[in-house]
């Protein structure tokens, strides 16, 4: 295990469990107790977590963990929800996305489809984001012509938010938004931990004649602070194929259209 798969591990074992000891998680891990020690002392040196004696405890920000050190559980779901998911883009569309790991994911599957990936010439699709990340990939991409919201920087999500934004995204009009999300219910709807990027991800939804949720299962009935977009309003969930079946058939029972993948 390289450093950077030990950080995100010890940051995911930290907001799992509250509280770790350096022993036992260094035979958990299978590493020094000495590595262990430095690898606390980073992250608590980056405000994720709190030093104690012997051991480590959550840091409230290690609940929001910043994307450069988030490790992207279910990678392989996450890639298929996002190849399916750029499956609905039609060449010339205004596409909405979010931040968030599984978004990346879209992008970087429609950056990569033959259909669009092997064009000259710019705007065969447009992509309107207020992730700096996702912004980065596509820039460089001549198929794609893309919009980047203002805004203020959230260094954890690399997500701009802020009044800023709005001025942008409330002068557009968007085919189809995609929507990563912190928490997914069948009843009350998408939510974000932060408020600030929940109002992001209303204002991209509500200038979109189509709304699409893409969340790997582990995110529906998870709990998160801030409401993003009503239940309502979802058109489409891509999700993968261990999502409960009950929650699938309730998800479709309020009108929208489930995809496992």
């Amino acid at each position: 295990m390289n450093r950077y798969d030990r950080l995100n591990a010890l940051l995911e074992l930290v907001a799992e469990r509250g509280r770790v000891e350096v022993d036992d998680i260094a035979v958990e891990l299978d590493v020094s107790g000495a590595t262990i020690r430095r690898d606390l002392d980073h992250l608590a040196e980056q405000q994720l977590l709190t030093r104690t004696r012997g051991g480590a405890v959550a840091h409230a920000v290690a609940y929001d963990l910043p994307l450069r050190y988030r490790t992207v559980r279910r990678e392989g779901e996450k890639q298929r929800i996002g190849r399916a998911a750029a499956g609905l883009v039609t060449p010339g569309a205004v596409v909405g996305m979010n931040g968030g790991t599984t978004t990346t994911e879209v992008a970087r599957a429609l950056a990569t489809s033959a259909e669009f990936g092997g064009a000259d010439g710019d705007g065969l699709v447009t992509v309107v984001t207020n992730a700096l990340n996702i912004a980065t990939e596509l820039a460089v991409r001549p198929q794609v012509k893309l919009v980047v919201t203002g805004g203020v920087a959230r260094p954890q999500t690399y997500q701009l938010m802020s009044p800023l934004a709005g001025k942008i995204i409330n002068e557009l009009s968007l085919d189809v938004t995609f929507l990563g999300v912190d928490a997914i219910d069948p009843d009350s709807g998408a939510y974000s931990h932060h408020e600030g990027e929940a109002d992001v991800n209303r204002l991209l939804a509500t200038r979109a004649r189509r709304v699409v949720v893409v969340a790997d299962s582990a995110k529906i009935g998870a709990r998160a602070f801030a409401e993003a977009y009503p239940i309502s309003g979802v058109h489409v969930l891509v999700t993968d194929t261990d999502a409960a079946p009950e929650d699938v058939r309730r998800f479709r029972a309020r009108g929208v259209e489930v995809r496992l993948v």
